[in-house]
């Protein structure tokens, strides 16, 4: 049997531990897993960066073994490549696929979210407001801090994360919620790192507060165009912005499509 240790619950494919600080027993593997790709996501190892073993060894204090099978993980799911002659390192950022995640990410959580407002009952509603209030009073607090906040920083992240979640939980498919949540850590991979300091929460001209309630008050109503709209324009912009600061070595020939 593999070697466990006691790490909190997460939720299948997400960064962020469950809420209540529910503990259990993962592998080495698993645990080298979620930290690298943490640290993936945030833009702590950065993009192209290499990924060698000893040094993973030494970031994470676990044996080779483990740290294979976390990458292994991490090269299907597009986070990590790999090649003979280099091993491997941090996917590079493309612009190309940028957009050919946020595309696909609009397209999946858009049909989630007409399935969520065609089933959502009163808990449903009651679970959306409640994660609008939560994301706006992390954000209030996030930008009260004289100085950036790495705890702030992840709250305000994962109170966002929530959010989204909230507006597709009645979608009533399983693969929907996967889905989402792995084209979600796609796009965040390019978010995070170009956005930190200036992620739209104020600092830019966009009110992302207002994108949200907005975003809201249409789910809602069951206004399943508008809120497929208003999502589409969400997440187009977000990646506008990233575009617009990161830097990327290909040229996009992008076309986004109506959601």
């Amino acid at each position: 049997m593999k070697p466990r240790v006691k790490a909190t619950r997460q939720e299948p494919g997400r960064p962020y531990d469950a809420p209540g600080g529910e503990v259990e027993e993962i592998t080495l593997a698993e645990q080298v897993y979620r930290s690298l790709r943490r640290d993936l996501i945030s833009g702590e190892i950065e993009p192209g960066q290499s990924l060698r073993l000893e040094f993973l060894k030494q970031r994470y204090g676990i044996s080779f073994s483990p740290i294979r099978e976390a990458l292994n993980r991490l090269q299907s799911e597009r986070m990590v490549v790999s090649t003979a002659s280099r091993g491997f390192r941090v996917a590079p950022f493309s612009r190309e696929e940028m957009w050919d995640a946020a595309e696909t990410r609009i397209l999946i959580d858009c049909e989630a979210m007409r399935r969520s407002l065609r089933n959502g009952d009163d808990a449903w509603e009651t679970r959306l407001v409640a994660a609008f209030h939560a994301l706006n009073l992390a954000a209030k607090r996030a930008h009260e801090l004289p100085e950036p906040d790495e705890e702030a920083s992840e709250m305000l992240e994962q109170r966002h994360l929530d959010f989204h979640r909230a507006l597709i939980a009645a979608c009533g498919s399983r693969w929907l919620m996967e889905l989402s949540l792995q084209m979600y850590t796609q796009t965040e991979r390019y978010r995070r790192p170009t956005l930190r300091g200036r992620s739209g929460w104020g600092d830019i001209d966009r009110d992302v507060g207002r994108e949200h309630q907005d975003l809201m008050d249409a789910a809602l109503a069951r206004d399943s165009d508008r809120a497929a709209a208003l999502l589409a324009e969400h997440y187009r912009t977000t990646v506008a912005l990233i575009e617009r600061f990161a830097s990327f070595k290909d040229v996009a020939s992008h076309d986004p499509q109506e959601a």
